[in-house]
């Protein structure tokens, strides 16, 4: 018999856990770029071209897959650049930062936290504000998701969850099943109160960084 399978979580972090599907698709989100040099046979693999053979232009503006733009990405040769998406500029790092919770995160990017967390992975001056406002904004919504999670046991969420990153989902669907067993539990209907999925996920990879 085989084995039952258990989703792979994301890396969150600056490399791709790519046992993960979260983090394949995150990878294929796409970076506002530009050419610093000349690219040959690039041209259809980004769209900028009708054939395999055609070349990117130096000072092409581009629209980079993220998996791809690391791969590019060279600090000294300056092969591409890569400009910030606009929910991570300054002017939306403002607004987040006034009242994350109003924002529909799921719109401006399914993968905020994630895709932000890849960012730092270039050489850009405002690292240090974006990886701030990348935790600030967690803080601040996490608490409000997880009351939600908590107190809409037999609710429609719809609307709530459709505006939740792909990681916010994750833990409000966490924080409503733990809801579901304890409710089951306290009915008789189970024996006992297991721990999280995600709980014994984290003490798996802990055991696992231990041993390595």
């Amino acid at each position: 018999m085989s084995e039952a399978y258990f989703p792979v979580g994301p890396g969150l972090g600056l490399e791709e856990n790519f046992l993960s599907l979260d983090d394949i698709l995150m990878s294929q989100e796409k970076l506002p770029g530009r050419a610093e040099t000349s690219l040959p046979r690039l041209g259809f693999a980004l769209g900028q071209g009708t054939g395999t053979g055609d070349a990117i232009t130096e000072g092409s503006k581009l629209e980079i897959p993220l998996w791809l733009a690391k791969g590019l990405h060279d600090s000294k040769r300056r092969i591409i650049s890569v400009e910030l998406p606009k929910i991570y500029k300054e002017a939306w790092r403002t607004v987040l930062s006034a009242d994350a919770s109003v924002v529909d995160l799921h719109k401006m990017g399914p993968y905020y936290y994630g895709f932000g967390s890849q960012l730092l992975n270039f050489d850009n001056p405002e690292n240090p504000e974006i990886a701030q406002a990348i935790l600030q904004t967690f803080i601040s919504r996490f608490r409000r998701i997880m009351d939600s999670s908590q107190n809409a046991y037999n609710e429609d969420t719809s609307a709530l969850v459709a505006r939740l990153d792909e990681l916010e989902r994750a833990l409000f669907q966490a924080g409503q099943k733990e809801l579901n067993d304890f409710q089951s539990w306290e009915k008789g209907q189970a024996s006992q109160i297991t721990a999280s999925s995600l709980v014994q996920n984290y003490g798996k990879r802990k055991f696992t960084e231990v041993d390595v």
